[in-house]
């Protein structure tokens, strides 16, 4: 159990679970026994995730625990509806089903077949995640498959980079799929369809100005070629095929109601003239079909049961279903939920394109993007991710998230593990000397993170001047006693001022029989010594300014002018050895990921901010 809590916070899935309330209460009901071994440090990860689960869920364990403990043989559903009133999670393995599932219509376990569609026009971001992870939701609970399909019908838009990123974002969220396919895999397919529409009077090849297309949608107007030959159809369907001149102006439209109250059932497009080059298939086709006639489509032929789809869709789901009825192909389920929104934060893949194209962010995975990549950049566990995701399910009203609560889900699953390390800002840091502090500078080997015992130790140095930040020192009173983190009392004798009055130097006493709890100021502070190490802070805004984008809004009309902060700092020692991805707390500064790690005493580790949640991430 201590190997496996080393990488999970709980033993089944991403939150509380009747597995982690049946083996606290097991440890709990040991006594002494379990008291014992958990102070003894020989399970740190046992012991932090026990330790976890007590602060954070004890109150109502403990009346499980009394029935637990008290007869070995207590029926498990009844340990079950306690964890419903505890965690309310949503997860269930193989078709089991608990009060707090959600059900897809018409789903048989061992049946199931989704899919996960994503555009390779962008990377992933926290929108997408949550389509993908509910897919995985699914495929899990009715113990059936997911197909991650790639929607390249855009040559415009679509590249190989993104193809391979998605490929990494999805592994990063840990989906298990069966197989890749590609839409551009049925291209042969779905020209012969939507030919095989024209012949039939289904469809027809329209040459209306794009515009005066949209207009005459809108206001229910039939188009001047709806009524052409099939022969007229063909000879121009034809030039589309070959990207002639002629057939660069027109377009497929299926022939379904212009007069329908659902705008959708307009005669929607179904296939338009573009002469670029696809990224995966070159320049062998001049004609690509629209997302809306290929998915429904493609979704039949892969054999997919249930199509998940965000409620933003749901004026087309009569147009999907219609599709599948022309083309005479085996009807699909659709699923709907809710779009994921997040405050202060633009999710259109054209908008962030904007940010990276004008250099307004660092790339796709810059730590001020939505992307999976940015955020978990910034510092973000996937487990809170997932874990944030999971209690929302599969809702269908819209949802604005806070940012917060995110980030303190992920709060709670790094700081029981993290380590602790000490930085001082160096802009005007100030240096304190004990006149009774060590002639010779001696080392002491401290934990990490004192309740924590597999975060490892670290080396600290005791010297006889010592530094502090410079809104520490100026909140010191002559006289007052001070706690030296991990050393002891102080008291501060003297104050040294410049002529502007700015503190810049204090001297003082050791007093370590000084009680820890009398004093106002706890303090952190380096070793005056050369083996301190450079530091970059670097801290992150919100990209917009307005917590939510009304519809027609432009997006730049809000652009944050001020998104990055960057503050030198010095770091002890033992930061020499961070890894790149490597998350820390510094005392008093909150919690920290490492960007780009030690490699020479010139240039800084580059620290990102990682918000608690505690206040708004602004």
């Amino acid at each position: 159990m201590d190997q496996f809590l080393e990488k999970h916070t709980f033993f089944v899935g991403h939150s509380l679970s009747v597995a982690d309330v049946a083996i606290w209460s097991s440890l709990a009901g040991t006594g002494k026994r379990w008291e014992s071994l958990r102070k003894s440090k020989k399970y740190p990860n046992l012991a932090r995730w026990f330790n976890s689960i007590t602060e954070e869920y004890g109150s109502a364990l403990n009346e499980v625990t009394t029935k637990y403990t008290g007869k070995k043989s207590a029926d498990p559903p009844a340990a079950a509806d306690q964890v419903k009133t505890v965690n309310g999670d949503l997860s269930a393995k193989g078709g089991s089903k608990s009060s707090g599932d959600i059900d897809l219509p018409d789903a048989e376990v061992g049946k199931v077949c989704l899919r996960f569609a994503p555009e390779p026009s962008g990377y992933l971001h926290i929108g997408h995640s949550k389509a993908a992870l509910l897919n995985k939701y699914f495929a899990e609970r009715y113990q059936g498959k997911v197909i991650l399909r790639f929607d390249d019908t855009n040559p415009a838009k679509e590249s190989n980079e993104f193809v391979d990123n998605v490929l990494k974002d999805v592994d990063t969220l840990d989906i298990n799929y069966e197989r890749v396919t590609y839409t551009s895999d049925y291209f042969p397919e779905l020209l012969k369809t939507a030919e095989k529409l024209i012949r039939e009077g289904k469809a027809y090849v329209d040459d209306t100005p794009r515009e005066q297309m949209q207009k005459e949608r809108m206001d229910g107007i039939e188009s001047k070629n709806r009524n052409n030959t099939i022969e007229d159809n063909l000879k121009l369907w034809k030039e589309m095929i070959a990207g002639s001149e002629r057939g660069l102006q027109c377009c497929v439209r299926g022939k379904l109601d212009m007069q329908d109250p659902n705008k959708s059932l307009r005669d929607p497009v179904y296939y338009r003239c573009n002469p670029m080059p696809h990224h995966r298939i070159g320049s062998k086709y001049k004609v690509y079909p629209t997302y809306d006639f290929a998915c429904p489509y493609v979704d039949a032929i892969e054999g997919i049961t249930h199509a998940l789809r965000s409620s933003e869709y749901h004026d087309r789901n009569a147009q999907y279903y219609r599709i599948q009825e022309d083309l005479g192909v085996r009807k699909v389920l659709i699923y709907e939920f809710s779009r994921l929104n997040m405050v202060y934060t633009v999710l259109s893949k054209r908008k962030l394109l904007w940010f990276v194209q004008n250099g307004r962010v660092d790339g796709w995975d810059d730590p001020r993007f939505p992307t999976v990549q940015g955020i978990v950049r910034r510092g973000l566990k996937i487990e809170a991710l997932i874990q944030f995701i999971v209690e929302q399910g599969a809702s269908k009203n819209l949802n604005l998230m806070e940012w917060d609560k995110l980030w303190t889900i992920n709060k709670k699953i790094i700081d029981p593990v993290c380590p602790r390390h000490t930085a001082v800002v160096t802009d005007r840091r100030v240096l304190l000397t004990l006149a009774d502090g060590p002639e010779k500078p001696f080392v002491r080997i401290i934990p990490k993170h004192k309740k924590y015992a597999a975060a490892g130790d670290k080396a600290t140095t005791f010297t006889k001047q010592i530094w502090l930040e410079h809104a520490d020192a100026v909140s010191i009173s002559a006289g007052e006693e001070v706690t030296l983190m991990d050393w002891g009392n102080a008291i501060v004798k003297e104050i040294q001022k410049d002529q502007d009055g700015n503190v810049t130097g204090l001297t003082g006493v050791l007093h370590l029989e000084g009680s820890v709890k009398a004093t106002k100021l706890k303090l952190t502070w380096l070793p005056y010594i050369d083996e301190l190490v450079s530091l970059t802070l670097v801290d992150f805004d919100y990209l917009i300014t307005k917590k939510k984008l009304e519809e027609g809004e432009d997006f730049m009309d809000v652009i944050n002018p001020c998104t990055k902060k960057e503050t030198l700092a010095y770091g002890d020692s033992n930061m020499r050895n961070l890894q790149r991805g490597d998350i820390l707390q510094l005392e008093r500064k909150g919690y920290f990921r490492c960007d780009v790690p030690f490699t020479r005493a010139s240039k800084p580790i580059v620290l990102f901010a990682i918000p608690d949640g505690r206040q708004q991430t602004k």
